[in-house]
């Protein structure tokens, strides 16, 4: 029998050779070795005392001889040749050694683990522990034979309950026992296949997170005021592990601050936002890396996995979400902090991801409006460089506006209408104080984290840092355009609401809808118009009724709201007086449109004109001083010019405009003047 299981060259027995510079695999090889000899010792005993030992069906059923034999060796003896397998340090190639180090496992530990992952490397264990196991089909090892190989009874509870699913080995993931309906001895060993890899020298990550780590995102300059947060939070990572819970004021604050404070304390991270039902592989992963986990971003019910995370002491994570930390996601409180803004714009962290492709461009301008954080800035600047080659051109402002704002992905479409603005100032006839309060208002959106922020001029109290304003004047005035012009200037998009998607006759619903629009739009680079905005923020009433005190109660929730918002809203109204005086004192400007007289009129039709084919010399002087019409109606009347010139398929003439302006008196119920000619 011993001569069956003598020890041969690895060649010869089918083991894999290693290759000579594979030195975590050399060193794994050297304690199976070892191994090796213990198992031949344990073979070697076992052959001696057992009649059955040379029968070639052992294993497949018992006979009358092994019966006797297993009753007339009650109760069993440890072997004399049963000793520990000492598992010693062979160099920093070792990193079995270097694994039971930095898990605080015991020699008696490190040995089972051993043990147990010796069938997945060298395949001649398969048969010994078959034998060994009395049983030609189960070629692992089992709890039994672990005990037995470490020279411990099968009844030594202080062995037994380290295998227990709290013992380190099980609860680091790094053991589990298979076939729990089996009898606790009987019960196989299995080590996971990532862990096995690790030891001989395979950093691939686990099978199970793949399509789940994303890589961490470059540190990028610290918001002023933030350096010195960015300093002590490197500084707790550097002294151990720590589970820490950062609140982010905007998507992905939360996410960069994490990234520099890493990168200053020399720490590496798996970045995984979504680990669903793999946290146990996710923080193995973290161990057997020696990473810190950052989560950017909970689920909406994250108790459990908060709760899991946590439970992991010797595992630095790292958990980001706009919500406040709720102690009864986890018994175990992490670290609570706020994260540092980012603040809007950031021109360092894009001249850091734009590098030399910024050069020549006005930085500063072009992204002040953007309030981009965590990775989301570099891949803005990967995109605008895609767009750049796309053109065959250097990168420009244009393309670092686009791709900003494809970064900024916004759920407002399901709640408001986006308009793409495709007009300039240009595009506006309207006196110079309207002109210069619009141009005023696009300065405080660039600008309101600077005054605000860093000079501190914040009202406090909570309030946001939003950009509120007003825009009042007679239908067709050009509220609406100003308000697109406003959102181009800023290179974001404008997003109308659509009031028929909030308002709501159930009690409450329309705050809810409301609140929803709010949220997204603090998180989005956007400007939000609520056009004909007396129908939300009218004047309060006196209570007579309960659809009085419900009309106030939405109308207090739009004042407090309002107060809190850090985004851009722009509300238009016909009737200024109809708005409350609370809602008129927390705006930041109130843009009064005037009726255009003759001369703006003027302007208005030639503007008009500019791109639409007419008859040389025509002059609209003669419409703009009899027809009293705004910009709107204007505009109306030159596209039912251009619809009667298309069908005749000739230019646009006199006649045509005069028509059109007369269309338009007509649908406003006014009397037309000189219905005799022009």
């Amino acid at each position: 029998m011993s001569a069956r299981y003598a020890e041969t060259p690895a060649a010869a027995t089918g083991a894999p050779v290693p290759d000579p510079y594979d030195e975590p695999a050399q060193a794994l090889l050297a304690h199976l070795a070892a191994l090796r000899e213990r198992v031949a010792a344990l073979v070697e005993h076992r052959a001696a005392a057992d009649p059955t030992a040379d029968d070639p069906l052992r294993g497949l059923y018992l006979t009358d001889e092994a019966v006797h034999h297993l009753l007339h060796t009650w109760p069993p003896t440890k072997s004399d040749a049963a000793v520990p397998v000492a598992v010693r340090p062979l160099g920093p190639a070792d990193r079995l050694s270097g694994l039971a180090e930095r898990m605080g496992l015991t020699e008696w530990d490190t040995t089972v683990l051993l043990i147990a992952l010796a069938p997945d490397v060298d395949r001649t264990f398969e048969a010994l522990y078959g034998y060994l196991n009395d049983d030609v089909s189960r070629r692992r090892a089992s709890v039994g034979l672990a005990l037995d190989l470490c020279g411990l009874p099968a009844s030594s509870a202080r062995a037994r309950a380290r295998l227990h699913a709290s013992a380190p080995l099980r609860a680091l993931g790094l053991l589990a026992d298979e076939d729990p309906e089996r009898p606790f001895l009987s019960r196989a060993l299995r080590v996971p296949d990532r862990l096995i890899g690790h030891l001989l020298g395979d950093d691939t990550p686990d099978a199970a997170l793949l399509g789940r780590l994303h890589p961490m995102p470059e540190p990028m300059p610290p918001a002023p005021g933030a350096e010195e947060f960015m300093t002590r939070l490197a500084a707790r990572l550097r002294t151990g592990p720590l589970i820490a819970y950062l609140r982010e004021p905007r998507e992905g604050d939360g996410l960069a601050a994490i990234a520099t404070a890493l990168r200053a304390a020399g720490l590496d991270a798996l970045r995984c936002p979504d680990p669903a039902d793999h946290v146990p592989e996710l923080l193995r992963e973290a161990r057997l890396s020696g990473r810190a986990v950052v989560v950017p971003g909970l689920p909406d019910h994250p108790a459990a996995l908060v709760r899991a995370l946590s439970e992991a002491p010797d595992v630095t994570v790292l958990l980001t979400d706009p919500r406040p930390y709720d102690p009864h996601w986890s018994p175990y409180d992490p670290l609570v902090l706020e994260a540092p803004g980012r603040g809007a714009g950031g021109a360092p962290a894009w001249q850091a991801a734009l590098g030399t492709d910024a050069d020549g461009l006005d930085l500063a301008a072009t992204v002040a409006p953007y309030r981009l954080g965590g990775d989301r800035v570099q891949r803005a600047a990967q995109a605008a460089r895609a767009l750049a080659a796309f053109d065959g051109t250097p990168v420009t402002a244009a393309h670092v506006r686009l791709a900003a704002r494809r970064q900024s992905a916004s759920g407002l479409e399901r709640h408001a209408r986006r308009i793409r603005p495709a007009v300039d100032w240009r595009d506006l006839v309207l006196p110079e104080g309207p002109l210069t309060q619009l141009r005023e208002l696009a300065l405080r959106a660039r600008h309101r984290d600077r005054v605000l922020g860093e000079w501190r001029l914040s009202a406090g109290g909570g309030r946001g840092r939003g950009v509120l304003g007003l825009f009042a004047g007679e239908s067709g005035t050009g509220k609406t355009l100003s308000a697109e012009v406003v959102a181009a200037d800023l290179g974001l998009d404008l997003y109308v609401v659509q009031l028929s998607s909030i308002v709501d006759k159930y009690v409450g619903e329309t705050e809810k809808n409301l609140e929803r629009i709010f949220t997204e739009a603090d998180r989005t680079d956007a400007v939000l118009l609520f056009d004909e905005a007396d129908a939300v923020f009218g004047k309060r009433s006196e209570v007579k009724d309960a659809h009085d005190r419900y009309a106030n109660m939405e109308s207090a929730y739009l004042l407090q709201r309002l107060e809190s918002f850090d985004g851009i809203a722009l509300l238009t109204t016909n009737l200024r007086a109809n708005i409350d005086e609370a809602f008129t004192r927390r705006l930041d400007l109130v843009v009064d449109f005037p009726f255009p007289d003759a001369g703006q009129r003027l302007a208005l039709w030639r503007h008009g004109l500019v791109h639409v084919p007419h008859a040389e010399g025509i002059d609209p002087a003669p419409l703009a001083r009899d027809f009293e019409m705004a910009g709107g109606s204007i505009r109306s009347a030159v596209v039912s010019a251009a619809y009667l010139a298309a069908g005749r398929g000739d230019e646009v003439t006199a006649a045509d405009l005069l028509e059109g302006a007369r269309r338009e008196y007509r649908k406003a119920g006014r009397l037309v003047p000189g219905e005799g000619g022009w």
